[in-house]
């Protein structure tokens, strides 16, 4: 099997659609002899902030001298983004040959979807390749998201927030029972920044299971701002002068709990020194949230897709105009149809001079003309372009060198463009 073709069988597992539930990763993962066993691994849900903080978490045990797997969804520009050992993406010939080993042992009768083969060759891939801890970042959900049966060291959910009601409710205890359903009995779990009935949920949930809690602003906090040096407080430890290399202020948020997860693995063997955690935080590398591709102008790309992530946009937005109050922001905007548009650009359209609506090249995108008849009128200067491409080069005409270009709305719009500025194609399954 070549990679080519890997690619196009895997691809062709989206007929199966999303597919909650435990049982067919149960049995390839038996047939496979149980890899998710042979390394310890930290498991991360929540609504946003998730794969930030397992990028952090990965690169503070690395820098400790672990080998790490991580395992992200979805992907940007290249299907191999999403299984990394020490930041080395699988290779193009192991994602064959595992993918062969994958489709000989479904058994007739079993339809795994496009994630849990991708889940289990993520776990036969680190397995193999001697990792000694994963962080798994959730996919959809948590109780039965397909990475929902390891036996973590410690788990963290970021935040909870209106997404994927179709899967998972439409309150946020409703979303607060699912994402709780990676709490395991007596293993720690870190807690973000939840508050009110998704917070009873997960309290009580962890009660009922005998794991103990560590909540972010009761039980440890980051206290600084911006970019500038924060301290990481808990209860047993105070490490000032920190620094990370993620934009944004709701980053040391992230950053916070990827280091009381650390410090809640340590009762099962990690352990994570200081000089790790200032080295990890300082170097951690991850793509589409609030990456700055150029400048002059800048080109920034965030992935936030949902109301509360549009509000950490905008007080990044807020923060970078206050600095060049004469500069303009050009946004370019395309999101999935079952997205909410008007809540999402609610709290952007203040700081936004101009936009430009446009696409991602996926079935289930909303066209530009849709968002412009939805949110069109919500701007002070408003365009349509087709696609990326045509957006980009848009948004590129209206901005002058001391402007900022935002695109966001859609991760797939993200990976998009990124590819234009790489200059190389995008592989179509995404999410």
């Amino acid at each position: 099997m070549t990679y080519s073709s890997a690619i196009e069988y895997l691809y062709g597992l989206q007929k199966h659609g999303i597919k909650l539930g435990l049982e067919t990763m149960r049995t390839l993962l038996g047939r496979l002899g149980n890899p998710e066993r042979r390394f310890k691994s930290l498991h991360i849900g929540g609504t946003n902030g998730k794969g930030s903080t397992a990028a952090m978490t990965a690169s503070m045990l690395q820098a400790a001298g672990y080998r790490v797997g991580l395992y992200t969804s979805p992907h940007l520009v290249d299907f191999r983004e999403r299984i990394r050992v020490n930041q080395v993406m699988i290779a193009e010939a192991q994602v064959a040959e595992i993918t062969e080993r994958l489709r000989a042992i479904v058994p007739s009768g079993l339809t795994p979807t496009f994630f849990e083969l991708n889940t289990a060759m993520a776990f036969l891939h680190f397995a193999e390749s001697g990792v000694e801890a994963a962080v798994l970042e959730v996919g959809l959900g948590g109780r039965f998201d397909a990475t929902n049966v390891v036996d973590p060291e410690a788990c963290a959910i970021t935040t909870i927030a209106l997404d994927h009601q179709e899967y998972l409710g439409a309150t946020e205890a409703a979303i607060g029972f699912e994402k709780a359903g990676i709490i395991k009995p007596g293993v720690p779990v870190v807690v973000g920044r939840i508050d009110g009935p998704a917070w009873d949920v997960i309290r009580t949930t962890a009660a009922d299971r005998g794991a103990p809690l560590m909540r972010l602003g009761q039980d440890f906090q980051a206290v600084g701002l911006g970019s500038e040096a924060f301290s990481f407080h808990s209860r047993s430890r105070r490490l000032d002068g920190l620094t990370c290399a993620l934009a944004g202020r709701h980053q040391l948020d992230n950053a916070a709990c990827a280091v009381a997860l650390l410090e809640a693995a340590g009762g099962g063997g990690i352990t994570v020194d200081e000089t790790a955690v200032r080295r990890g935080l300082q170097a951690v590398p991850w793509e589409g949230r609030l990456e700055v591709l150029e400048r002059g102008p800048d080109l920034v790309l965030d992935g936030a897709h949902n109301p509360a992530a549009a509000l950490v946009l905008a007080e990044y937005l807020t923060e970078w105009r206050a600095l060049r109050p004469e500069a303009r922001v050009i946004l370019v905007l395309g999101m999935m149809r079952d997205k909410d548009p008007a809540g999402f650009v609610e709290p952007l359209c203040g700081l936004v001079t101009e936009a430009v609506l446009t696409q991602a090249d996926m079935a289930r995108s909303a066209t530009a003309l849709e968002l412009q008849n939805t949110i069109g009128s919500r701007f002070r200067r408003c365009h349509v372009a087709p696609n990326a491409a045509e957006a980009l080069a848009l948004a590129r005409t209206c901005a002058g060198p001391q402007d900022l270009i935002c695109v966001t709305g859609s991760l797939m719009l993200v990976g998009e463009v990124k590819a234009l500025v790489r200059g190389c194609g995008v592989s179509p399954l995404r999410g």
